[in-house]
């Protein structure tokens, strides 16, 4: 019996304590003033505990950031930066693997969603700006002036000089890397500050960008919470030359006001509360997968999904039909399963918002077409941050639900008879991210999407992109484009360079 028990005690492993994520300052790793809990939302157990920078560690990081602006990086050419992006692309690939395990930890989304999109994005990125700002021009003017005089003026960008780059925790990794491209190929020194629910990815790039060869300082990274915390002393410090961000619209009119004393220039893509509109017209079995998809891709906690589908009036059965029988379809499950379509919500906090948003819907009238509530999943998983995918109808666009940016899993199919119905539908919000319309008649479909009061509007797909192309919204949904020159545009400061001839 003793053998017995010692063989049965063996193979029980032992609980490992949770890792430590501490800030990346200076190309080393720095102990924060206190530390707090990052659990697993996919079980509830928790996977890190995460180093809270304060004001000391804030300011060293911005110091560490100007020194290394000031140093051989801030006279590297634009090759050289190029060439470091691309070496940056390798080492992600390389590392991917860990990456995948970083975004999974954090965020509790399928193994197959983080590696295809999250960490093939990541790298695809840094070699998108290599090519981008290696092909950048500005303006130059040869100019004859009356009296005779003649002048050659031309434009010279220089960096914006030190970023505070903070980043949300949808896809932590993709839009960190979506700002920190550009603003590397620009020569720009940054200070991350990842959000406090996804800090995993952001440590673990730090560490990899040093590998693949940038110089220290170049990028570091503090981890906290906004008010009273890094990312409030990271927005109002002196140091910092602009800030760019991607989260929330209330947390981006916050940043306004602390960067407002010192006029420094802001990029923010906000939030969004996306339409699509579907004409009778449309491939109906092409629009209903393509309504599944950018309703509850990573379990709608995406600003790009879609919260308001209008239908025209003669199919909206059909489309009701179909986009809850595709939501049925849908797999919760453990991340490392390949079946598993759908993971959790990012934490309680977030699930208890959205579970909110369930019962005032239920208040406002809403017939609930498919999920509506919380799963029971088992296999130790409804300790986890789970809810089920959700379809409403019977609400229209003075309902809070359909006013208000949910972001979870979740949308309100709502009829229409005419086209110019369908758009006024369509941009009767507060926000203005991203719409699609769903048709066969091309010459619509391009109508249409030019009167969407949007950033990016779609006509039959979603979520398809050249990355030279502009991002961003209007109204709450932003301030500023992102991609391609847009980028460039934000991260530089032109200079006209004037000599007489």
């Amino acid at each position: 019996m003793s053998s017995q028990t010692t063989s049965l005690r063996a193979t029980v492993p032992t609980p490992q304590p949770p890792c430590q994520l501490r800030n990346f300052i200076g190309g080393q790793a720095v102990d924060g003033v206190r530390t707090f809990t990052k659990v697993n939302p996919v079980d509830g157990s928790p996977i890190a505990e995460v180093h809270e920078a304060g004001r000391h560690e804030v300011d060293r990081a911005v110091a560490a950031a100007r020194a290394a602006l000031d140093g051989p990086w801030g006279r590297m050419s634009v090759t050289e930066r190029a060439t470091m992006l691309r070496c940056i692309a390798d080492a992600i690939e390389r590392r991917t693997d860990d990456l995948v395990a970083a975004e999974v930890g954090d965020t509790g989304k399928p193994e197959t969603l983080a590696r295809d999109l999250d960490v093939a994005r990541a790298a695809a990125n840094f070699r998108a700006f290599a090519d981008i700002v290696s092909a950048a021009g500005l303006d130059s003017f040869l100019t004859e002036l009356p009296d005779g005089r003649r002048a050659l003026n031309y434009a010279v960008r220089k960096p914006l000089g030190v970023v505070a780059v903070i980043v949300p925790w949808n896809l932590p990794l993709l839009l960190l890397t979506w700002k920190l491209a550009p603003a590397l190929a620009t020569g720009n020194t940054v200070v991350v500050k990842p959000s406090e629910e996804t800090p995993s990815s952001a440590t673990l790039l730090a560490e990899i960008l040093v590998e693949a060869g940038l110089p220290v300082g170049v990028v570091n990274v503090v981890h906290g919470f906004g008010a009273d915390s890094a990312g409030e002393l990271l927005t109002t410090h002196p140091g910092i030359d602009g800030v760019t961000f991607t989260g929330e619209s209330s947390t981006g009119s916050a940043i306004m006001r602390a960067v407002a004393p010192r006029v420094r220039p802001v990029s923010f893509e906000l939030g969004g509360k996306n339409a699509a509109v579907v004409f009778a017209d449309a491939d109906l079995d092409t629009a209903i997968a393509g309504l599944a998809r950018s309703t509850y891709l990573n379990t709608g906690q995406v600003c790009l999904c879609t919260e308001r589908i209008y239908v025209e009036r003669s199919i909206f059965a059909d489309v009701a039909d179909g986009l809850a029988e595709q939501a049925a379809r849908l797999r919760l499950g453990r991340p490392e399963n390949p079946a598993t379509t759908t993971g959790p919500l990012i934490s309680p906090q977030h699930r208890e918002k959205v579970l909110g948003y369930f019962e005032l819907a239920r208040e406002e009238g809403a017939t609930v077409l498919a999920g509506g509530g919380v799963p029971t999943l088992g296999d130790g998983l409804d300790a986890g941050s789970w809810i089920e995918p959700t379809l409403w109808t019977g609400l229209d666009n003075s309902h809070r639900v359909v006013r208000e940016e949910i972001f979870g899993p979740v949308a309100a199919l709502i009829p229409f008879d005419t086209e110019e119905e369908a758009i006024a539908l369509a941009n009767d919000t507060d926000y203005g991210l991203a719409a699609v319309t769903w048709t066969s008649d091309l010459t619509r479909g391009h109508r249409v999407a030019q009167r969407m009061r949007v950033g990016m509007s779609w006509v039959n797909t979603w979520y398809l992109r050249d990355l030279r192309s502009p991002f961003g919204g209007v109204g709450l949904s932003g301030i500023g484009r992102e991609g391609g020159h847009h980028s460039l545009e934000f991260y530089t400061e032109p200079t006209n360079v004037c000599v007489q001839l």
